[in-house]
């Protein structure tokens, strides 16, 4: 429950601190006193959207502090699932300052949060029920979510909203397939090509790298044999003359028999001899590179073809040939699965077809949910408003199958007849606005069973009441407020009669600022309250005798009840 609310900075609300207790919280007050700015501030604590303009004039920010206590395991759970450590003691302090360049503060315990975190924890903390909330009973679209949240059928929604998106997906996916049937035929043609251009051009490891050392070789052919020629004949010897072998060779040759008389000469001698073998080895394979240098004058422009042929496929598939034999790969692949592409379309088929009927059979246990739960919906709302003062009242809940859509298979809209004889009709078109406030009010009170929320807020529910509905209303506020806190705006007396704690909402002028004030009022503060609700400009013996009436018979009322 809201224990505590402290409002710093909000419209004409300076300063303002309320203590809030258990049971039926009633403020009243003059109109524009500033009672709706406090149901903003408190929108504000619980992460709704807010103005610059909630902002005090000549401030640069408004705070707004709320204290909660004894909080439920709704609100434990969420708070766990955002990584805040609940309170030993089951409390909650959430605190939201706002500022004039829309930055926002928000912390829950000390720790900091984002205003979407705070909404999160804030929906099961309070429901504030408004005029928004009757505009919105009168929009058909919301309907189905009353017979949702009385059928207690969560589970069964979020399986169907689970199966509808696997549904939709799927359907998805094989549409695109279906429409890119022109698409495909492109793609196959371009593969085709490609696969086609690649085989053909017969790409081998290593080839490119051994055709630039061929090119290289073919284009300074003429130089290398005329420069290894040169080298063979130093070495061989031409025209008569003797060669580096044969010098060598005599050399090695005649040191041997000097080494005969010195055999310090031995060394140097065998040190010629593996030269002069060296020089013969060498001799030998300059031979065999000549004798197999036949070069064909032609080579050299197969060789410049190939070299082109193939750097014109690494720049269109890859930079080596294991990149280009690669993308072959990837593409004959992709090729393989385009060709066989009515067998894909026929499997996308198949699933959606599959995901279709797991969407209809869980929209059928939706439906039959929401079947179930309008029969005794409408018995216990007719129940309620023949309570507050529409005894022959028809609520008719019609439930029709639509198309599948992200909530069911349901079109539902509520339908009344407000007096005997008349046939139902839609809410909009013959509900008044006092009507309208009862219907919200006996709704807000049915769904209240299946609400683990612990503090309801109704903002000037009395709207187009009076008289002894209005005491009916009063009546029907403090029954839900036994076993959950209760917070009404109400300008009605019969109402305000039943408060466990009552406050005045007021405002004052002084040094040309206005300032609101609130105040919980005693026992006999109440009678002058509730006096000049009744009285209007001056209270009068009168009016405070008939105050002190309604609140001495507001108290009788539940005692007498308990004891019949």
């Amino acid at each position: 429950m809201l224990a505590n609310l402290k409002i710093s900075n909000i419209a004409i609300i300076k300063e303002a601190v309320i203590d809030f207790g258990n049971g039926l919280n009633v403020l009243t007050g003059e109109t524009g006193a500033g009672k709706s700015i406090i149901i903003d501030a408190i929108n504000a604590v619980l992460g709704e959207r807010t103005s610059r303009e909630l902002i005090r004039t000549g401030t640069d920010f408004a705070e707004v502090c709320a204290l909660f206590r004894n909080i439920n395991n709704s609100v434990i759970n969420v708070l766990t699932e955002i990584g805040i450590r609940p309170e030993e003691d089951s409390t909650l302090l959430i605190t939201r300052k706002m500022f004039a360049d829309g930055k926002n503060v928000c912390k829950v315990n000390g720790q900091s949060v984002t205003v979407s975190m705070l909404k999160k924890i804030g929906q099961t903390l309070i429901n504030i029920h408004g005029q928004l909330d009757n505009q919105n009973l009168l929009n058909e679209e919301h309907h189905v979510s009353y017979i949702d949240a009385f059928s207690g059928n969560e589970l069964i929604k979020e399986e169907y909203v689970t199966a509808y998106n696997s549904f939709k997906e799927a359907e998805r996916k094989y549409k695109s397939f279906v429409n890119n049937e022109s698409e495909k035929a492109r793609k196959i043609d371009i593969l085709t090509y490609q696969t086609e251009e690649i085989e053909a051009a017969d790409i081998k490891t290593g080839e490119y790298a051994d055709l630039i050392k061929r090119r290289s070789f073919l284009q300074n052919a003429e130089t290398l044999i005329e420069l290894v020629s040169s080298a063979l004949s130093a070495i061989q010897g031409e025209d008569g003359e003797n060669g580096a072998d044969s010098l060598v060779s005599f050399a090695s040759s005649s040191l041997q028999k000097a080494a005969d008389y010195d055999d310090t000469l031995k060394t140097v001698s065998e040190t010629l001899t593996d030269i002069s073998y060296s020089l013969a080895d060498c001799a030998s394979e300059l031979n065999s590179f000549l004798f197999s240098a036949d070069i064909d004058p032609k080579e050299l422009d197969l060789v410049e073809e190939r070299i082109s042929v193939l750097e014109s496929i690494f720049k269109k598939y890859g930079e080596t040939e294991e990149d280009v034999l690669e993308y072959l790969q990837n593409a004959q692949k992709e090729l393989e699965e385009i060709t066989f592409s009515d067998k894909i379309k026929e499997n996308l088929k198949a699933e959606a077809d599959e995901k279709e009927k797991q969407m209809f059979r869980c929209a059928e246990k939706l439906s039959e949910t929401r079947k179930r739960a309008s029969e005794m919906f409408i018995k216990t709302v007719e129940n309620e408003l023949e309570f507050l003062e529409m005894p022959s009242i028809v609520f008719k809940v019609v439930q029709n199958k639509v198309e599948c859509n992200e909530n069911g298979q349901d079109e539902i809209y509520f339908m009344i007849s407000a007096n005997a004889g008349e046939e139902p009709k839609a809410l909009s078109k013959i509900a008044s606005g006092g009507e309208l406030s009862r219907i919200m009010l006996a709704i807000k009170n049915v769904l209240a069973s299946n609400d683990e929320i612990q503090t309801l807020i109704f903002d000037e529910i009395d709207t187009g009441v009076s008289g002894r509905t209005a005491q009916k209303i009063g009546i029907k506020l403090k029954e839900v407020s036994f076993d959950r806190q209760v917070l009404c705006v109400t300008h009605l007396a019969q109402i305000a009669s039943f408060a466990d704690s009552h406050y005045l909402i007021s405002k004052s002028e002084h040094d040309n600022k206005t300032f609101t004030n609130v105040k919980i009022l005693s026992d006999s503060e109440r009678i002058d309250e509730l006096s000049r609700i009744i009285g209007g400009i001056k209270s009068t013996d009168i009016s405070k005798k008939a105050a002190e009436e309604l609140i001495v018979n507001a108290k009788n009322y539940f005692v007498d009840k308990k004891q019949n």
